[in-house]
């Protein structure tokens, strides 16, 4: 009913109700008018609360009711016009308008494909989770449309400009921007539809990059010759996201998709550490110009203090003992340099040579990076199943075989390796699975080391083979049989008619175990006769496989569930070539990280020795939105947001 006929029909001067005499006319029209507005302020609360039970935007319920307010104002100054239809009637009217107008400007941005508040506004590879999000959201403004506009959006925006906290680049999130234009999008008329949605998607899509960045990273790995495995299946974001703004758990958002590797976490910790010594800790720089011994006298030895109790090398209760005056390099602080060697992947002799200086010398910013590419490439890995794992380390010399990697306290086989060489030979980074091992292997020679070094030896000496225990082939394997060398020979081993492979035997480069794990790359685990090269610190001298410093130990981890010690024991003194299949596989992982957690939960920091860091910062240097399609092998059809 019509405010002013039911406001008219209570004041009627024929009315026996009526509460005014009808010879004073000018008192009763006053006192009608104060009624309706008594009736109008009564009218419009209930129609805010029924606004507010309709399923629209409560922050934008008070613009609906002034909109109503109008036209009840405009009824009561003009009783005669009416309203057109009932209050309820126009809510919702108003609220199916703004619905669509909100889902036309979100579905216009998605379609753009560019956003121009942003300062990477190419959003094409971010499109399908924006536009999954907001179909989730009913098309309509996520962030602007909640009363807990403000407080959802700074939680967002805290996120963004602390990314650096997990080794991002906090710039690349538009953080700053997006909080300087908070205040005047929180005062957007409700009709603005145009600006509302371009705020609002901005807030997602920063906060969409910022969470994929996290769990993916920000460089495809493939594009850097990095042969890791694609992922399964890709993590749902938009649901992620819906899930914790409901629950009012925006912060919580990193937990949930940043790696759960244990090694993962500790870097996150190293990385907070080292920022804050960076910070407080004077730049120190050593200054020799000659290798300084245990008993040396150190003129800057209190300096040296008190970096290797900062960077947790020397114990502060240890360090106190010894605070005096005296120069002398001696005791706990000597300890202390053998620890520091022992993390930075030298001889820990004591002695402070060149090596050790330029270590001592690399200013702190330097390790954070490291740490920070460290985090970065392990966010490439895919997810690893709870199990054995066997990891190689290749900056570091190093390979780890894990009993559970799910496990933090499982038991961990660790030795040393010998890695390709540098600019030369390089190792790959890879993952595959172990899936055979050959005791008393062949050593089957690639091509290329036939064609450079074998060929120009066999030509200067004709029996140069049979001084290396090496035999002519038609085609690799155990059971085939060897052929003759005869004149011809030279020109089929150049054609790769003829293979070459090394007998088992003392001679054998692959030593007395090859651990195979077939991939592209055809390197593999494996013994070597030349174990003198385990003494030395920097070990990259292989034609690309890996060697391992303690064969039988990995053997063991290997068949574990398969053999005894005495078997393996056996197989490693009978002189037969002998092949045992694994009857469940065991992931390998070729990786490169020059800052590493080891087994004694040390963080250690290795040289650079394939140049692969400076790779990566040049690759972060063009930051973009990586496609899923490089990183996952699901795929899904992008949904079209449709008008309501």
């Amino acid at each position: 009913m019509q405010l002013s006929m039911w406001a008219n029909w209570i004041y009627r001067p024929d009315s026996k109700k009526s509460c005014f005499s009808q010879n004073n006319n000018l008192k009763n029209r006053i006192k009608l008018k104060t009624f309706k507005k008594a009736a109008f302020y009564i009218v419009t609360r209930l129609m805010l609360f029924f606004i507010l039970s309709l399923p629209a935007q409560a922050l934008h319920a008070e613009g609906i009711l002034n909109k109503i307010t109008e036209l009840v104002t405009d009824d009561i100054a003009n009783p005669k016009a009416g309203l057109s239809s009932h209050p309820a009637t126009i809510a919702t009217e108003i609220i199916a308008n703004e619905n669509l107008n909100n889902a036309n400007e979100i579905n216009a941005i998605v379609a753009s494909k560019h956003h121009p508040y942003l300062s990477l506004p190419n959003i094409q590879n971010r499109t399908e989770d924006l536009a999954t999000l907001y179909k989730m959201a009913g098309y309509q403004l996520l962030w602007l449309g909640s009363p807990q506009a403000r407080i959802n959006i700074t939680e967002v925006l805290n996120l963004l400009n602390g990314a650096s906290a997990s080794g991002l680049n906090a710039k690349n999130y538009d953080g700053d921007t997006l909080y300087q234009k908070l205040p005047s999008a929180l005062k957007l008329a409700n009709d603005n539809y145009r600006q509302l949605a371009l705020y609002d998607t901005a807030i997602s899509l920063s906060l969409l990059r910022f969470l994929h960045d996290l769990h993916y990273g920000r460089v495809n790995p493939q594009g850097i010759n990095y042969n890791l495995k694609l992922r399964e299946k890709r993590i749902d974001l938009p649901a992620l996201i819906k899930s914790h703004l409901a629950q009012r758990t925006i912060s919580q958002l990193p937990l949930a998709v940043e790696p759960k590797l244990h090694q993962y976490q500790k870097l996150k910790l190293a990385l907070a550490t080292y920022r804050q010594l960076a910070q407080k800790l004077p730049p120190f720089v050593l200054f020799t110009s000659k290798s300084i011994n245990p008993e040396d006298n150190i003129p800057q030895i209190e300096e040296l203090r008190r970096f290797l109790i900062a960077v947790g090398d020397l114990p502060e209760e240890n360090a106190v003992t010894e605070a005096n005056k005296s120069l002398r390099y001696t005791g706990n602080i000597v300890t202390a340099v053998k620890r520091f060697q022992q993390r930075h992947g030298l001889n820990p002799d004591g002695s402070i040579g060149k090596g050790t200086v330029a270590a001592l010398n690399v200013p702190l910013s330097q390790r954070i990076v490291q740490i920070e590419l460290a985090m970065e490439r392990l966010r490439w890995l895919p997810e690893l199943s709870p199990g054995p794992l066997i990891i190689v380390n290749i900056p570091a010399f190093e390979l780890w075989a894990f009993e559970n990697i799910g496990n933090a306290s499982s038991n961990i086989t660790d030795m040393k390796v010998v890695v390709g060489k540098a600019m030369k030979n390089e190792t790959p980074v890879l993952m595959a699975e172990l899936s055979f091992i050959d005791f008393m292997p062949y050593w089957n020679l690639p091509h290329s080391i036939v064609k450079k070094e074998i060929l120009p030896k066999l030509m200067a000496n004709p029996n140069y083979l049979n001084t290396e225990d090496m035999e002519l082939v038609t085609a690799f394997g155990n059971e085939t049989k060897a052929v003759a060398f005869t004149g011809s020979s030279i020109a089929a081993l150049k054609q790769g008619a003829l293979k070459v492979r090394q007998r088992p035997g003392k001679k054998n480069a692959l030593g007395k175990v090859k651990f195979i794990f077939p991939n592209k790359e055809d390197v593999y685990l494996h013994d070597t006769p030349a174990q003198t090269l385990f003494d030395k610190s920097r070990r990259d001298f292989s034609h690309g496989c890996v060697r391992v410093d303690n064969p039988k130990s990995l053997a063991e981890f290997a068949l574990k569930d398969q053999w005894s010690e005495e078997m393996i024991e056996r197989a490693l003194q009978n002189p037969k070539t002998q092949r045992v299949i694994l009857k469940k596989p065991i992931p390998v992982l070729f990786f490169y990280v020059t800052a590493f957690f080891d087994r004694y939960n040390n963080l250690a920091f290795y040289p650079d020795i394939y140049g692969q860091d400076h790779v990566l910062l040049e690759a972060l240097r063009k930051p973009e939105s990586l496609p899923d399609q490089s990183i996952s092998v699901s795929s899904r059809i992008a949904p079209t947001i449709k008008n309501n």
